[in-house]
């Protein structure tokens, strides 16, 4: 049966970093029917098939806690919510959502993507963003 995170995985789609276990990777348009997403929406996903928390070898849950919090540092973010959710996919993947400074409280977790200026953008945009998480992901994770 295919699976839309591992395609992506092996096409490089939409990927900012990673590892042997784990990969850091920005949601994309086509993901949310083609339309804008919310920039520095992140998600972090096992390589390995994985459906949910309990499936992970302790290997890969060190893993994972290590790039959400490397993600979180490189959005630069007020406040980064995360969440698994797993109903539409059964591939495990934790979701990072930066609250970013400015942000209205009525637009907090979960209405981020509600208010009339939350940073949206499409296939042009989401490239800049990696671009620039990447570069800050090199300068924050040296040594880690």
């Amino acid at each position: 049966m295919a699976c839309y995170i591992c395609d992506k995985h092996q096409a490089g789609d939409g990927v900012v970093a990673g590892d042997d276990l784990m990969v850091l990777a920005h949601v994309l348009p086509d993901a949310s029917g083609g339309g804008p997403v919310y920039l520095g929406h992140l998600v972090v996903e096992p390589r390995r098939h994985v459906p949910g928390l309990a499936d992970l070898t302790p290997a890969e849950a060190a893993a994972l806690g290590k790039w959400a919090a490397r993600g979180a540092r490189a959005l630069r973010a007020e406040h980064v919510y995360s969440s698994v959710v797993g109903h539409r996919i059964d591939h495990l993947h934790l979701h990072l959502f930066p609250r970013y400074p400015g942000t209205p409280r009525d637009y907090w977790w979960p209405r981020l993507e509600e208010w009339p200026d939350a940073p949206l953008g499409g296939n042009v945009e989401v490239t800049q963003l990696v671009g620039e998480i990447r570069a800050r992901l090199d300068v924050a994770g040296a040594g880690r």
